[in-house]
């Protein structure tokens, strides 16, 4: 995955499971839930769940009433949570900027101090009986506490499995109320629900009995339901952040401390900020629990009824200085939540945010969103007592219009920070920026000159291009030909002289490592360059090798290649080496077969020359020419984000070829035909021929088995989206696909991009 960093790296190699994930945010979508997964948090069928968005219309259908189809909201995560010692990450749904990135920052800075601990009671709810039309009042209330364990009993006859989890009715209270009605009582029913969110539970036994009620009380029963004030179920969070950790944006930790302080105190003394200030708790508490399938609106109701207890509305936190001058934080609020029935059963993306939280018990769960809110106050007073919290938005807003204006991902964060640094954050703005990045234009040559650094020494970089199968993956292997076009400036390179040793620095992925020799048998990038300096023996030369990606790796864009190629090149304009572009090709193919085994050898080709090419290797010996459109051909690529590791699609076809080669061989040959048919179209400019022969072909693919559930969702969007063509590119099982868009570009694009895949726009020809 290109944006994982060595931390990341090394904590999915010991396979570590925490909530601390350094640099997630960094990562594209895909990457994060495949980084998940690698962390154990995730399994493939829950990628494939969130990739499908969870919840289908016929399974809504059969959850309200009158469906027409299914709304969505973004589901987030809340990281860095350390909660009475368990490490969490914490599901969130919610449409607001800036409460995701608030809830992670905060828990990180009370990590440090411990985390958070938290204790909830016992899951209580209280079910109400009201009763009137009674002769005597006083004489009703006595027989109904006299005869108390009577109704219980009756109630916990109701629901017999509830008592032997150890829940059920557990007492009664008697309140007496006088109204323009007339005197009235209120029988409390105290249930104890366990796992349960209790409503139609409690509702139940109110029903059962109201016949008991009415004979001892001679009077008549009106209302039976549960209340939603349930101030039985209380959870309680406490933690404490250190003042130095208070430090940064300018600030000094004491004066963010006593910021802090005075706000919560205006909150306490004053009913308009307190609602303010009790709301941005539950923007932190609401979106857990639409996540867990709880009723927020309950929650809701319940937090501000119990602010109010005390006759005039308040705060529900409370902060403070302690004796060693940090500041300490605590929250209490009703928190009556359950982890079974309902919507927890027909929702299925609910279950998997369970599984994402370590599947907690009732009481865990009212505990984990006791945290999250007393997280989310912090991070909201912090913001209003520095910088002010409109910073926070106005980052993200800009991160919006990024992506409105289609920023590509190399250029994605200098664009957001110069939006930011401007104060125009416009989506024009955003497309004028990146029109100014890119000012130096994206041509096929082989080497461009940066401006000078500030030394002023003139610094070099070489670039080679990736690659898209146009038609003839996987057959090509197989002697069959092969269209395919390069990517300009995929990768670029450039060798900086070092005191010892050789270190390769990739700023994109945030990597910075040593090479080392190949008798230490390296993996992956550091292996392929480790053989690229014993081919060159340049292995015992000191030196400092940057990598500046444009192409995301291991997506079957011929990133590998390109990589090969670029620092081939740069040793070569660094070391002064001579090398033509017969040998560059030549040493780019041998780091092919070491990545990926059986290489066809197109990738290294096309990095190397930079053209559109008909490629055929022919008893392991290549061939090509160049090729040209009769008309610029527009393409749309979709980037699923699931790895595409070539070696292994392409073992998995020998594999099956193995088994069946007659029919595999048809197979190849249909390729080669509809290939030599997109040739024609391809050089004659028909476009709509072309399309049909990538259907064609992306058929094949699929019946080979080297397609994915994501790459069969974008191919099926882009086709919807007026897109005369589209199929795989490269070698499958992920990776990527292409889609021919000639005056739909637009629209393929924002399909998508609305299924929250990457895209980028290529024009062969032009």
């Amino acid at each position: 995955m290109s944006g994982v960093t060595d931390a990341l790296a090394n904590q999915i190699e010991e396979q570590r499971p925490s909530s601390r994930i350094p640099d997630f945010f960094r990562l594209s979508v895909a990457e994060r839930t495949h980084t998940l997964k690698a962390l154990g948090h995730l399994d493939e069928d829950d990628l494939a769940l969130l990739a499908d968005a969870g919840l289908q219309v016929g399974r809504a259908d059969g959850m309200i009433e009158n469906v027409i189809g299914v709304f969505g909201l973004p589901l987030g995560l809340g990281l860095n949570f350390l909660i009475n010692g368990i490490d969490r990450v914490v599901p969130l749904v919610v449409e607001e900027p800036s409460i995701v990135a608030g809830l992670s920052g905060a828990a990180r800075l009370f990590r440090l101090s411990g985390g958070f601990q938290a204790q909830a009671s016992d899951p209580l709810l209280i079910g109400q009986v009201q009763v009137g039309g009674m002769v005597d009042v006083e004489a009703a209330a006595a027989d109904l506490n006299a005869r108390g364990e009577e109704i219980i009993g009756l109630a916990n006859s109701l629901h017999p499995k509830m008592l032997a989890r150890g829940g059920g009715a557990k007492a009664i209270e008697v309140h007496r109320h006088t109204t323009g009605s007339g005197d009235m009582l209120v029988l409390h029913l105290i249930v104890d629900t366990r796992e349960a969110m209790g409503a139609n539970l409690v509702n139940t036994m109110c029903e059962g009995i109201a016949s008991l009620v009415e004979s001892i009380t001679k009077g008549r029963v009106f209302l039976r339901i549960l209340s939603n004030l349930s101030d039985r179920a209380l959870v309680k969070a406490h933690a404490v952040v250190s003042e130095q950790n208070l430090e940064g944006k300018g600030y000094q930790g004491a004066e963010v401390r006593d910021g802090i302080i005075l706000a919560n105190d205006l909150a306490i003394a004053d009913s308009y900020r307190a609602t303010t200030h009790n709301k941005g708790i539950m923007n932190g508490v609401d979106p857990v629990a639409i996540a867990t399938g709880n009723d927020w609106r309950a929650i809701e109701a319940a937090a501000h009824a119990y602010a109010a207890r005390s006759g005039r509305y308040q705060s529900l936190t409370n902060w403070y200085k302690t004796e060693d001058g940090d500041l300490a934080g605590e929250i209490c609020m009703p928190m009556k939540v359950g982890t079974v029935g309902g919507s927890l059963e027909s929702n299925p993306l609910v279950k998997l945010c369970y599984r994402l939280l370590g599947d907690p018990d009732a009481c865990t769960l009212a505990e984990i969103m006791g945290a999250v809110g007393l997280a989310q106050n912090f991070a909201a007073l912090r913001a209003l007592s520095t910088v002010g919290i409109q910073q926070g938005h106005m980052t993200l807003h800009a991160r919006s219009v990024a992506l409105s204006a289609e920023v590509p991902a190399e250029h994605f964060d200098q664009v957001v920070d110069e939006l930011i640094e401007c104060e125009d954050i416009k989506v024009w703005k955003a497309k004028e920026i990146l029109q100014s990045i890119q000012g130096r234009g994206r041509t096929g040559a082989q080497r461009v000159t940066l401006s000078a650094p500030q030394d002023g020494a003139r610094e070099a970089r070489s670039q080679a291009c990736g690659k898209i199968v146009l038609m003839g993956e996987h057959a090509v292997v197989y002697g069959r030909h092969a269209l395919a076009a390069p990517i300009p400036l995929a990768v670029e390179a450039r060798i900086k002289d070092a005191t010892s040793g050789i270190q390769l620095v990739i700023p994109r992925w945030s990597i910075e490592q040593r090479v080392p020799s190949l008798e230490e048998h390296p993996q992956g990038t550091i292996g392929i360059l480790a053989l690229v300096l014993r081919q060159l023996r340049l292995e015992s030369r000191s030196m400092m090798i940057e990598v500046f990606p444009a192409v995301p790796k291991a997506m079957g864009l011929g990133g590998s290649a390109a990589l090969a190629v670029a620092v081939i090149r740069a040793l070569d304009l660094h070391f002064a080496l001579g090398l033509d572009n017969r040998r560059v090709n030549e040493l780019a193919f041998e780091c092919e077969t070491a990545a990926h085994g059986n290489p066809s050898g197109i990738d290294n080709t096309v990095a190397t020359y930079g053209e559109t090419l008909l490629f055929q290797s022919a008893r392991g010996v290549p061939q090509y020419s160049a090729m040209t459109p009769a008309v610029p051909v527009p393409l749309v690529i979709g980037i699923s984000g699931r790895e595409s590791l070539t070696a292994r699609m392409v073992s998995q076809v020998a594999t099956a070829r193995a088994k069946q080669p007659d029919a595999y061989e048809r197979i190849f040959d249909q390729i080669e035909t509809f290939t030599m048919n997109a040739v024609g179209a391809f050089t004659s400019g028909d476009m709509e021929s072309l399309g049909a022969n990538m259907n064609f072909c992306h058929g094949l693919l699929n019946g080979l088995q080297v397609s994915s559930p994501e790459i069969e969702r974008m191919v099926h969007a882009a086709r919807k989206a007026g897109a005369l063509g589209a199929k795989v590119t490269g070698g499958g099982g992920g990776g990527s696909m292409i889609a021919l868009t000639p005056g739909c570009s637009d629209e393929v694009s924002h399909a998508l991009a609305s299924l929250g895949y990457e895209t980028m726009r290529l024009t062969v020809g032009k």
